[in-house]
């Protein structure tokens, strides 16, 4: 069922209404037949779309309400959350950053809303992954990440002052009753060994690596 404009072929052109079969319903914008241009879609769930559309799939900024009560703002290409976008999970935290093919991918901020605690950094697949700074009330690790957990070397900068240098070490957990033919142990969570606690650290010509401009632009505005 379709209420608009059409062009002199017939087709669904400009601005109309549409009622689709499975009960979801469209107004907006079409382009020789197909949703392209500005429109809200509701779909039968709950969920609904309003943003741009190309060809029928949401192409361009939109605005994604999910049935969960999660929202994602941003850029989409081919249907996919892809670009720069905002998305609000149904427990209320956030990531805020770079997406690929509907994964966060790229350089992110995830805000947790129970504790606080905010994670800044990279991205891969959907998983906390590279160069990255933790923060949680009065202390924070900066670091490596790698499937979500730290990794190798960083140090943990705390308010009253200090640091503590070290590196996180990959452990590994016994199984109980293992036989020849299973594996002969599981990676566990990697264990934090510390090195060494000094001031806090700021950059010399002969202290740590120089810092990436990013880094830089994060201390200055400390």
């Amino acid at each position: 069922e379709y209420d608009g404009e059409r062009n002199s072929e017939g087709e669904r052109h400009g601005r109309g209404k549409a009622h689709l079969p499975n009960g979801d319903t469209y107004d907006g914008d079409y382009e020789r037949g197909f949703r392209s241009g500005w429109g809200t879609y509701r779909f039968r769930n709950g969920a609904h779309y309003t943003g741009e559309y190309l060809q029928n799939k949401k192409h361009g900024h939109g605005i994604f309400f999910y049935p969960d009560g999660s929202k994602y703002e941003g850029d989409w290409v081919n249907d996919q959350r892809h670009g720069y976008g905002k998305y609000t999970y149904a427990n209320g935290d956030t990531y805020t950053g770079e997406w690929f093919q509907n994964n966060r991918h790229g350089q992110g901020t995830y805000v947790y809303k129970d504790t606080g605690s905010k994670y800044v950094g990279g991205w891969v697949n959907g998983n906390q992954e590279g160069e990255a700074e933790l923060t949680h009330i009065n202390h924070r690790f900066k670091g490596k990440f790698l499937n979500g957990n730290p990794v190798g070397r960083g140090k943990y900068v705390f308010d009253i002052g200090c640091e503590q240098h070290g590196e996180y070490i990959q452990s590994e957990q016994e199984k109980e009753g293992e036989d020849e033919e299973e594996e002969p142990s599981l990676l566990g969570a990697p264990k934090w060994k510390a090195s060494e606690i000094t001031q806090l650290t700021r950059w010399t010509l002969h202290g740590e690596t120089p810092p990436s401009p990013r880094e830089t632009s994060i201390v200055a505005a400390e």
